[in-house]
């Protein structure tokens, strides 16, 4: 069976948690996860759980791992925490958890990120991948990156990844 023949079969409802790391924003100032959970419901999708986590690898794992055993979290989407800096320690926090990575996601979001601000693209750690039958997605915090990896790699293949994964 072929990509296309795949993608039809795609889940088209699918449960997500989306979690922002963040020492600074508060809920009102989340542009970024808003704009992630509004994508999601505008395209059919449900959004289970939200949640601002300081930078800090112990609630960061933590609440990733008790998000991975809720029955109604198929997804996983941080947004902050993937560029060079001390703080940012998502990727690396979740890194750990995943039994497969899917490195295409970063490659691509990088490569889209390169067409729109140059070079600057490679200070992203963009990263997914799967474990317990469960999609993680970890994208950079700002509003750009947000709009980018929504509308150009999350919402049009989110079914179809939650499909592979459960398989």
């Amino acid at each position: 069976m072929g990509y296309h023949e795949h993608k039809h079969l795609a889940i088209k409802n699918v449960s997500c948690a989306v979690v922002t790391t963040s020492d600074s924003r508060t809920e009102k100032e989340d542009e970024s996860g808003k704009l992630i959970k509004d994508r999601l419901v505008a395209s059919g999708h449900k959004v289970a759980y939200y949640g601002i986590l300081k930078n800090d690898a112990v609630a960061i794992r933590t609440t990733i791992v008790e998000l991975l055993q809720r029955e109604d979290v198929q997804v996983i989407i941080t947004s902050g925490g993937t560029g060079l800096s001390h703080r940012d320690v998502t990727v690396d926090t979740l890194t750990s958890l995943l039994e497969k990575k899917l490195d295409g996601f970063g490659e691509l979001f990088r490569h889209l990120t390169y067409q729109e601000i140059g070079a600057g693209a490679v200070l992203s750690r963009a990263l997914a991948g799967v474990t317990n039958g469960k999609v993680i997605i970890c994208i950079p915090g700002s509003l750009g990156a947000a709009t980018l990896a929504m509308d150009k790699i999350i919402i049009p293949e989110i079914g179809h990844m939650v499909r592979e994964a459960t398989r």
